[in-house]
């Protein structure tokens, strides 16, 4: 298991009850979280004085209560800076266990003694684009909703990279990789992050346990013939790192 232990500006403090206490910064969240299944005494202070807490409902959805949180705020990883925001769903635009990946590619990049492609899939707010982009990949950054683009070129404009050479694409994220295939183009390294569930620009649909496995397939169709490496995160409960294993090797 690889652990994104290297961060100095977020943490987890304490867990329990189906929820769990967070540092961003200089701000303490308290959100819900469905693998904390343990009911342990919450003794750290910041659970009776959070700045903002988002309250899941019983008929699904919930709502953020804030107490003393802006509406905006940024975090840094290393050299780079990402905008925070709290929004639907208990999100703030950012997932810091990446920062794991982050850490085990960027080696790969910089020392592959080549100039390195890389397309990031479903590429949310960029954490991944802008790790790729800082150890000197270009990246194409593809992502199905206008507003996570534009927010990851504000993370890009943050962390000084928004000369790096990352194209920026909203788009369906299979649709893309087919015309790509069409076009003959090739990445030496290709990381993706597919949702459980989704809807493309268009109204394009995608469920993970049916669209994964044919989306993998076109992938590969993509990438180059000496690749550096294939990533593909998934947070579906029912779908294990065994089965994502299985399908990538097959």
């Amino acid at each position: 298991m690889w652990t994104a232990d290297n961060w100095k500006d977020y943490e987890v403090i304490d867990t329990s009850k189906g929820e769990k206490l967070e540092r961003w910064g200089n701000y303490f969240l308290v959100r819900p979280d469905p693998q904390v299944i343990w009911d342990t005494d919450r003794e750290d202070k910041g659970w009776k004085k959070p700045n903002a807490h988002y309250h899941r409902s019983v008929k699904g959805g919930g709502e953020w209560e804030f107490f003393d949180l802006p509406k905006q705020w940024t975090v840094n990883y290393n050299e780079l800076t990402f905008n925070l925001k709290p929004f639907s769903f208990k999100h703030t635009g950012l997932f810091p266990e990446q920062a794991a990946n982050w850490d085990w590619f960027s080696p790969l990049i910089k020392g592959a003694g080549r100039q390195v492609k890389v397309l990031n899939l479903f590429a949310y707010t960029g954490g991944a684009t802008l790790a790729a982009a800082s150890a000197g990949a270009l990246v194409t950054h593809v992502d199905a909703s206008r507003g996570m683009v534009t927010w990851a070129k504000e993370n890009a404009r943050s962390s000084g990279l928004e000369d790096a050479p990352i194209r920026w694409l909203v788009d369906d994220c299979v649709k893309f990789v087919e015309r790509e295939i069409r076009r003959g183009n090739k990445y030496d390294a290709i990381i993706m992050d597919p949702p459980s569930y989704g809807r493309g620009p268009k109204g394009e649909i995608w469920k993970i346990e049916e669209s994964i496995f044919p989306f993998i397939e076109l992938c590969l169709q993509v990438l180059a013939d000496d690749p550096l490496f294939l990533l593909v995160n998934s947070y579906t409960t029912g779908l294990q790192p065994a089965v994502l294993s299985y399908m990538i090797n097959t």
